[in-house]
């Protein structure tokens, strides 16, 4: 089997060094974060929390990383951030199998997002997109579903923002070309939004 000995310690020096270069390409997009970047959190934030006064809800869509980025945001509103608190309406569309596969398989997989945003949105719940390209081709119809039924639209991007930026009301556009920086912006973003909107659903109740 080998010297396993040998082998624990060239594992361990692989994973500081991965880690040392995550730390430092984290570092460096979270540094060029501007004014801006948070201003597109806090506007979805306020977006969000307009809805959910109105009894409207927030819809969040994406691929691969981005499905599971949507599914934790999402599981983070409805159950608990940080505090004890009534469940927050948010529902991620990447969750259905069964509707997935169907939309999917009668209509294609570019549609898998905007047919339920067709069914689900309505006028004045909020969409967030999450695409670390931007381009992403279901994303950009989930957007045109979700102008076509009245909702907000706001997008977590990467690299340029791609053809969603124009799209949407307001981007958080991660500053990095690398999809693990990206995503790990895009997480640590989405949890900076949860904490904005419990911290103000607090601040009204009391």
């Amino acid at each position: 089997m080998g010297n396993t000995s040998a082998n624990d310690a060239d594992f361990m020096r692989q994973a500081r060094s991965a880690f040392a270069v995550t730390v430092e390409g984290l570092r460096t997009a979270l540094d060029a974060l501007g004014e801006d970047h948070l201003a597109a959190v806090s506007g979805l934030a306020a977006a969000v929390a307009r809805a959910w006064a109105q009894g409207g809800k927030l819809l969040v869509c994406g691929n691969g990383g981005s499905a599971a980025d949507s599914q934790h945001i999402a599981a983070e509103l409805v159950g608990r951030f940080l505090a004890e608190r009534p469940g927050y309406p948010a529902l991620a569309l990447t969750t259905n199998t069964s509707t997935l596969t169907a939309v999917g398989n009668d209509y294609g997989f570019d549609h898998i997002f905007a047919r339920q945003v067709q069914a689900l949105g309505s006028p004045g719940d909020v969409l967030l997109v999450i695409s670390t390209s931007g381009n992403s081709r279901n994303c950009i119809e989930a957007v045109k579903a979700a102008r076509e039924r009245g909702l907000a639209v706001h997008g977590f991007l990467g690299g340029d923002g791609g053809k969603l930026l124009p799209l949407v009301d307001g981007a958080l556009v991660a500053p990095s070309a690398h999809t693990p920086r990206i995503q790990e912006i895009h997480i640590t973003m989405g949890h900076l939004l949860c904490q904005i909107l419990e911290t103000a659903a607090q601040q009204d109740a009391g």
